[in-house]
């Protein structure tokens, strides 16, 4: 009688079968992120001299299904190159051999990993709708949630950039990290689908959250994208100092100077989003608590978040800062988003304590 009264409102079944589509979404996932291993392994470099990849081995790639070089496209390399000429990623790589594998092993590996990551972003969204039809809400009230519903909005901002530019050389920096939050949400954050708090029955949930973390969503994107450009950076420094003994899979990267304006194109993105979320919170906090403002320990991180970003966008905007003590801000500024949730949510306590654990 005890259960009976504790799940009142609840449907158990709908939370099972939310349950059920996340693991199959984490060992699809799983395979897509192998799959993209296969795809960086196998990506085509340059020879030995540091030329790009012939006409001929670019025919070749062509005729074995060149449909890999966009997450989710159907384009040949030759369309790619045509069509990307004015995409912050695409206008460097006419006749280079960034995301153009020479082997059909690489080749049908970015097919299938981006083939595979729509297909896990299906089944997170058929568990996101099912947890939230199971517990009459939308589905973001607790860590577990937020995990989910981020990791879903993570896959999707990927593969609609995909369906727009190439990008199946960031799969595995993608995949990779959202399969490791998707296992702490199972493991660490997990809470059993539940009414919600009194405290949170209002409107607000389903625009401040949702909004903030579609925010979180880009910035993760973004600095998946920044983390590749410094390392991209160093490499090519290594070669144009003749200290790049070998060959290396960030050969098959595009130029760290295209990389760059991406995370900053993505960044530019995020923070207005991040921006409504903070204000709306205010509002949402006037309402429910009389004050906009509390100093809360949420509120001072999200505060602190806003203007890490915010001196980032200031320091690539003006002449005086350098360009790497301006990225150096944006990955601090990320750091504090993790530290927002992962540390924040669960050993500060405050009024926005709904971690759920």
């Amino acid at each position: 009688m005890t259960i009976l009264l504790l799940d009142a409102g609840i449907d158990l079944q709908l939370a099972n079968y939310a349950n059920l589509a996340l693991y199959a979404a984490m060992v699809v996932l799983t395979l897509a992120m192998l799959a993209f291993a296969v795809y960086v392994a196998f990506a085509d470099r340059p020879d030995a001299a540091g030329r790009p990849a012939t006409q001929d081995r670019e025919k070749e790639f062509a005729g074995v299904g060149g449909t890999s070089v966009g997450a989710g496209t159907g384009e040949s390399s030759a369309e790619v190159v045509e069509e990307t000429a004015g995409s912050p990623l695409g206008e460097e790589r006419q006749g280079a051999p960034q995301n153009r594998p020479s082997r059909p092993r690489g080749a049908s590996a970015g097919v299938t990993g981006a083939s595979l990551t729509w297909l896990s972003l299906m089944f997170l969204v058929v568990s996101v709708v099912c947890r939230g039809l199971a517990s009459n809400r939308v589905p973001v009230a607790n860590m577990f949630e937020f995990a989910v519903f981020g990791s879903m909005l993570v896959l999707a901002v990927y593969l609609g950039m995909g369906l727009r530019w190439p990008l199946t050389w960031l799969g595995l920096f993608v995949t990779t990290p959202v399969l490791l939050v998707l296992g702490l949400a199972l493991t660490v954050w997990y809470s059993p689908a539940a009414e919600l708090l009194p405290s949170l029955r209002s409107l607000w949930l389903a625009i401040h959250v949702p909004i903030a973390t579609l925010s979180v969503a880009v910035f993760t994107i973004a600095a998946s994208v920044l983390v590749l450009h410094l390392v991209k950076e160093r490499r090519e420094r290594k070669v144009v100092e003749g200290r790049a003994s070998r060959a290396s899979f960030l050969d098959t990267l595009p130029r760290a100077e295209s990389l760059d304006r991406t995370a900053y194109s993505l960044h530019i993105v995020a923070f207005p989003l991040w921006t409504f979320s903070l204000i709306a919170g205010a509002i949402w906090a006037q309402q429910a608590w009389g004050y906009y403002w509390n100093w809360d320990p949420k509120e001072t991180w999200t505060f602190i978040i806003w203007v890490i970003y915010a001196g980032y966008l200031h320091a690539r905007s003006t002449s005086g800062w350098s360009r790497r003590t301006a990225n150096a801000l944006a990955i601090v500024g990320y750091l504090a988003i993790i530290v927002n949730f992962a540390v924040v949510n669960i050993y500060f306590a405050g009024q926005h304590s709904y971690s759920g654990l």
